[in-house]
């Protein structure tokens, strides 16, 4: 029980079922309502969130659900490449995440949001939403499984393909954003990875074990 639970968790690197559940969850929001800010001002960030929005923005297909089905790919290579309990969680982060995005409007409601401001504030609550996932050893999935499959399996070094697809994205963007909005959503990748480098330690917390 004490293991389900967490309550008399003495094993300071295990999370219990249900410290994992609440980690989850409280990551999910987080990064929900960092997404929501986002699509309010019309901001894009890196990796399959950015390939969601850039159809969002270019179809007014529906966000959530749309970053859903572009991380569908990657769940096989997850499972083979990290293993089951990382895919399922990621799974479940990426769908709770995606449901609370498309509902977020129907309990807050922003008349005014600054698109610099938007971008800031956008950027850290995805990143707090990512470390709180990370620590849970869970993920919003994509790009990363991808860059590291290849490096694996081609040489190519990880951080260069992620690298190389989100400065793609950021050039299609100019396809469907102004230059300056293309501006803010450089300003908001860079507070997001910058925050998660800053906060995310893997001698503190380790999100593959």
């Amino acid at each position: 029980m004490k293991r389900v639970l967490g309550i008399f968790n003495t094993e300071p690197s295990k999370h219990s079922v249900a410290e994992d559940a609440q980690g989850i969850f409280f990551g999910c929001m987080m990064a929900a309502l960092g997404l929501y800010l986002l699509n309010k001002v019309g901001i894009l960030i890196g990796g399959t969130a950015g390939v969601a929005f850039l159809i969002h923005y270019a179809t007014g297909m529906n966000f959530g659900l749309l970053f859903f089905l572009v991380n569908l790919p990657f769940y096989y290579l997850s499972f083979r490449r990290i293993g089951l309990a990382f895919s399922v969680k990621t799974f479940i982060a990426i769908a709770v995440t995606s449901g609370l995005t498309e509902i977020e409007s129907r309990f807050l409601d922003i008349n005014y949001l600054d698109p610099i401001w938007g971008a800031v504030l956008g950027g850290l609550l995805v990143g707090f939403g990512l470390l709180a996932l990370y620590r849970h050893r869970a993920s919003l999935g994509g790009i990363g499984i991808l860059a590291v499959y290849l490096q694996d399996h081609f040489g190519w070094r990880a951080g260069l393909v992620q690298m190389a697809f989100d400065a793609i994205i950021l050039v299609l963007s100019f396809l469907v954003l102004t230059p300056f909005i293309v501006f803010c959503s450089v300003v908001s990748a860079v507070v997001l990875n910058f925050f998660v480098a800053i906060n995310h330690r893997s001698d503190r917390y380790v999100v593959l074990r």
